[in-house]
């Protein structure tokens, strides 16, 4: 076998397709629209090896049109206008660019004229969260379809592809006696996934047996051939993350060079740094936030190789500051509150009033200006009626926040058990 196994087992049609039934299964959106020949320019958007690339490539098989295949890793705005020029020719094209979210804002513009009239219909796919990777226009001008990672039931077919195709094409007798290791390798990801049992079944012995104790075993002596670009981009910022998280700044900064060396996207570990500051650290230190965003815009502007001084700054920053998820788990219970509650009304007095009869009614009555008051604070019930009392911000045990704690004790011991 010269080609990879993913790649000889890339599907062809809808129906040799697996997983994400909620776009391509009978009758779901994304198979209507191309069955009817009518598709829309879109982004697909979700993690590796969910089958981004094996859709747009089955769309333009099923529409017999040209298609064009860009990366935006190492393609510009000459190599757009070239599809363009050439789309131009006929009736028209598919222009599918990989990882869209590399593109730059010009190297997206470049891209609107085509979409708009039609000359292109354009197919994105990104890893990435296409409302802050995609301009607004281009956006605007897509529709967006979120792929899932495979579920169990999609990777087991996979393996019983995989399988069929060493017993019938290459005359290999193969038999899975357990699954647990792949499944738990592939994370989600076919190409993870069939990249495992081509290096399994290369090294396995003349029984033929896959276990999971032999997939562990030949997996772990092949890690550093065995797809770099997964493990860098999920397994190393994930470490990079829980080092932040648990106030390791020597480990923090190793598992970025890991990432800087392996030439990740700065905006990605950025945007990551930038989450963390608020979910992680949050009102234990709100100036974590400010320099994470300052981080963002600069390495934005700047890029490699200079930008590594400004990302391991921001990461010793964010691994030596207090922590708190404070803000975080008040968001997340809010929202289970108001899950379960529904739309509550809003009390009367906290209502707007702009006409006579909304006033004659009651809105904003007994409604009190807290700067009218001494200190500029007057309590007053806030919440719904039915949810008067709840507490939903519990502060974290940090300097910051123990004297937050203090003041809010005191405004509010009438109404909250603080």
């Amino acid at each position: 076998m010269n080609k990879p196994l993913a790649a000889y087992l890339r599907p062809n049609t809808l129906d040799e397709y697996i997983g994400q039934k909620h776009l391509v299964g009978q009758g779901a959106i994304l198979r209507n629209a191309i069955e009817s020949g009518n598709i829309p320019s879109m982004i697909l958007w979700g993690e590796p090896g969910v089958g981004k690339t094996t859709l747009a490539n089955i769309i333009a098989n099923k529409l017999f049109c040209p298609f064009y295949s860009l990366s935006a890793i190492n393609s510009g705005v000459k190599d757009v206008r070239e599809v363009i020029e050439k789309a131009k020719q006929g009736d028209r094209a598919i222009l599918f660019i990989d990882e869209i979210h590399r593109f730059s804002k010009n190297q997206q513009d470049s891209l609107l004229g085509a979409v708009e009239q039609g000359i292109i219909t354009l197919i994105g796919a990104t890893t990435e969260n296409p409302s802050f990777e995609v301009i607004t226009p281009l956006l605007s001008r897509c529709q967006v379809f979120i792929l899932k990672s495979l579920d169990k039931e999609d990777l087991l077919q996979l393996i019983d592809k995989a399988i069929n195709y060493y017993r019938e094409v290459e005359n290999k007798e193969i038999i899975v006696n357990q699954t647990e290791s792949l499944l738990r390798i592939s994370g989600g990801d076919a190409r993870k996934l069939y990249n495992a049992i081509e290096i399994v079944v290369s090294q396995l012995g003349e029984d033929g047996i896959i276990t999971n104790a032999k997939v562990s075993s030949i997996i772990q002596q092949n890690l550093t051939s065995y797809d770099k670009k997964g493990e860098k981009h999920y397994d190393i910022i994930s470490a990079f993350i829980k080092s932040l998280r648990g106030s390791d700044p020597n480990a923090a900064v190793y598992w970025l060079s890991r990432m800087i060396v392996s030439g990740e996207d700065v905006l990605f570990i950025a945007r990551r740094m930038l989450i963390l500051a608020s979910e992680d650290i949050g009102m234990a230190n709100p100036n974590a936030l400010i320099i994470a965003n300052a981080c963002f815009d600069a390495v934005n502007k700047i890029g490699y190789p200079e930008s590594r001084i400004i990302l391991s700054q921001t990461a010793v920053y964010l691994a030596t500051s207090p922590k708190s998820n404070s803000a975080y788990m008040a968001i997340n219970k809010a929202i289970d509150i108001v899950e379960k509650t529904g739309d509550l009304p809003v009390p009367l007095h906290l209502r707007n009033a702009p006409t006579s009869l909304m006033k004659e009614i009651g809105y904003g009555e007994n409604y009190r200006y807290a700067h009218d008051y001494k200190k500029n604070f007057i309590p007053m019930q806030f919440l719904p009626d039915e949810l008067v009392g709840t507490k939903i911000y519990e502060m974290g045990n940090n300097p910051k926040e123990n004297d937050i704690e203090k003041n809010i004790k005191q405004m509010w011991k009438d109404y909250y058990n603080y």
